[in-house]
């Protein structure tokens, strides 16, 4: 793989757009003549070879920020070792292979945030009711939709309701008492969805961002010791009921006695308009086999949904710890989940179901901080005046105490995160044997991919139980060449889905 990127691209622009500048020049009828001469779409529209190009970036068609790699790709036989094929990208369209960016923020590539949602939402799915590797009986075991929220860090504005559902003002009061700066603290409008000032805090000089920003880096933790403690629950009730502890064998050949019931979940953090995450968490009961830790078996009979929730419930309520000291809180700060909990059973005849469940976290799975309005990379000192301004906006303002805080040597991570407003844990994650896994879902695609048309280069073989492809290539850009090629790509790819859609409603109504 090539060190210096620079000597393989001399002249590359990182990214696409209108002040993009074209890769090197090329003979014309190369397989990269359009690079250097013109940028319309129309030139490559023009082109003999034109369907081949499209045939050769379908695989990244629609991509925001395309990964570009250059180099050579080897087919060998996995029981000698003989080379069986081999295709230089020299050879080929633009003399490089494209491949998606796979980000799952749907601000910053939105097709690939929509593979990425469609793959969140089979994993989901699969661990509530099969599929994928997973048994079927999985439907029955005992499952809870649960929300976990953050506290208050100072009144914001809001979309309330009342019983009946109807939209209420947001926070009506006849004699407020205004703060300590001056501002009343009541609100009598009712926010519309597309409102900005949803989530903005009533007074922007009273409100708790040290705390909120803390709390953002201090939720996974706070997540994994509630599941610690939903775990001992669940084990405590089983003794309760006199459920038997199981024999099993270790690798070693030791024997230890094992709980007859686990945990598995899938979860999901959501950036709230406020600027804080709380936690979507599908959480399942399965049984242990000994014999076979691996296998995905119903729980006893004695425990059911209802012990499962007030395990969850006992667990919001109880859960916290005090984080290390800080200049600024020589105390530390002290971390627990915020007052509304909300635990539902998972039942395929009610409201709550499998499919309702994956498609609601798969949506949130690719949101980030552009809820609150804010959208960045990774923040550093040379581009940390761009966000932050302890007067300024919410966002800035907690991108700000991020950075301020950050300051200390033993919170140091705080700056590493400010892009995220302090939380740097991942948006999706699962227990081991939940579910099946998104490298799983991901090669499943790329064999059906090549299956379909053929392999990703036609002349190397197709049996992937006998050979294994390795690809020696280097980094070469990111981004589409040029503007002509991201509007016929993205066109072509957006004609692909509308076809793509149209088969599934067909498909749905026929059956």
């Amino acid at each position: 793989m090539a060190a210096d990127l620079t000597t393989a691209v001399p002249d590359q622009a990182p990214l696409s757009g209108p002040g993009h500048r074209p890769h090197r020049p090329t003979a014309a009828g190369s397989p990269g003549a359009f690079v250097g001469r013109d940028e319309s779409a129309f030139h490559r529209a023009c082109d003999p070879q034109v369907f081949d190009w499209l045939d050769h970036v379908k695989a990244a068609a629609g991509c925001s920020h395309p990964i570009r790699l250059a180099g050579e790709v080897a087919t060998i036989d996995r029981a000698t070792g003989r080379l069986l094929a081999s295709v230089s990208t020299a050879d080929l369209p633009d003399r490089e292979i494209y491949k998606p960016c796979c980000n799952r923020r749907h601000a910053v590539c939105p097709s690939c945030a929509r593979t990425y949602q469609r793959d969140a939402y089979q994993l989901v799915k699969a661990g509530l009711a099969g599929g994928k590797g997973i048994p079927a009986s999985v439907a029955q075991h005992p499952a809870v939709f649960a929300t976990f929220t953050a506290p208050s860090f100072g009144p914001v504005h809001t979309q309330r309701t009342d019983r009946a559902g109807r939209p209420i003002p947001c926070r009506p009061r006849r004699h407020p008492q205004p703060c300590p700066h001056g501002v009343p603290m009541r609100c009598h409008r009712t926010h519309a969805d597309d409102d900005p000032s949803l989530g903005v805090p009533l007074c922007l000089d009273c409100y708790n961002y040290a705390g909120q920003v803390v709390w953002n880096h201090s939720a996974p933790e706070l997540w994994r010791r509630t599941t610690i403690a939903i775990t001992r629950h669940i084990h405590a009730r089983a003794r309760a009921l006199g459920l038997p502890w199981l024999e099993q064998v270790t690798n070693s050949g030791r024997v230890r006695r094992v709980p007859p019931v686990k945990l598995s979940f899938g979860k999901v953090a959501e950036m709230q308009r406020r600027g804080v995450v709380h936690y979507h968490a599908i959480i399942r009961l399965d049984g242990i086999d000994p014999h076979d830790p691996d296998a995905v078996i119903p729980p006893p009979a004695a425990l059911g949904v209802d012990d499962l929730a007030a395990a969850v419930e006992h667990a919001a309520a109880t859960v916290a710890f005090t984080t290390r000291p800080h200049p600024a809180q020589p105390a530390g700060w002290r971390i627990t989940w915020g007052e509304q909990v909300d635990v539902r059973p998972v039942n395929a005849d009610g409201d709550i179901t499998d499919g309702k469940v994956a498609g609601y976290l798969a949506k949130y799975a690719t949101k980030s901080t552009e809820a609150t309005g804010h959208v960045s990379r990774r923040l550093d000192g040379d581009t940390i005046d761009l966000y932050a301004n302890e007067h300024g906006t919410h966002p800035e303002r907690l991108i700000d105490a991020c950075w301020t805080l950050g300051g200390h040597r033993d919170w140091q991570q705080l700056r590493r995160w400010a892009h995220m407003l302090g939380f740097g844990g991942h948006f999706l994650t699962k227990s081991r044997r939940y579910s099946v896994t998104f490298r799983i879902l991901h090669d499943a695609r790329t064999i059906w991919r090549r299956t379909e048309t053929g392999h990703e280069h036609a002349d190397q073989p197709e049996d992937d139980e006998t050979t294994l492809v390795v690809g020696l290539l280097s980094y070469a850009g990111s981004g589409w060449r040029t503007t002509g090629d991201a509007l016929l790509a993205n066109t072509a790819a957006a004609i692909a889905r509308e076809r793509r859609e149209v088969a599934r409603e067909e498909l749905a109504a026929a059956t």
